[in-house]
């Protein structure tokens, strides 16, 4: 199995930028404990502060890897070409943040990739990597449902 992460902008910060809300270990230092918990699985690891190297990156491993853990950081809010990106490949996408975005400011509450990708984790610190790791390796996505088919069975149940 093969795992792609990729964070987006100020990642590179983790353990010197806002600790109370990021924490104080940077993400190399956690990545090297993933890929030890999961030595099972290739994890391989990318990271930007530039919106158009992640969309690069998404499409040269879209079709390729088993799953994608995606924190695109600031650029969730904003950003409609790594929404139009994760819906262009195969691989499932799963956003993940490490703070939960909706006990912050108003304008994180607002996702613009959330709709394309199978899931959504967040407020578990750097857990939420590992949260989405256990999602993608134990294959769990494939029992959801796309929002349309959630809302057609809701109007058919009565």
């Amino acid at each position: 199995m093969r795992i792609q992460i990729i964070n987006g902008p100020n990642i590179n910060l983790l353990g010197k930028r806002e600790p109370s809300i990021y924490g104080s270990v940077t993400f190399e230092d956690y990545l090297a404990e993933l890929r030890k918990k999961y030595a099972d699985v290739q994890i391989d690891y990318f990271q930007s502060n530039i919106e158009g190297e992640l969309i690069d990156k998404i499409q040269q491993v879209g079709f390729d890897v088993d799953g994608i853990i995606l924190n695109a950081g600031a650029y969730t809010h904003t950003s409609i070409a790594l929404q139009d990106a994760i819906r262009s490949v195969t691989s499932p996408v799963i956003e993940v943040h490490i703070s939960n975005v909706h006990a912050r400011e108003a304008f994180r509450h607002v996702s613009m990739i959330s709709c394309a990708c199978k899931g959504v984790i967040l407020g578990f610190g750097l857990n939420s990597y590992r949260l989405a790791m256990e999602a993608l390796k134990e294959a769990l996505f494939t029992d959801f449902v796309s929002r349309e088919e959630f809302i057609s069975l809701l109007e058919g149940a009565d």
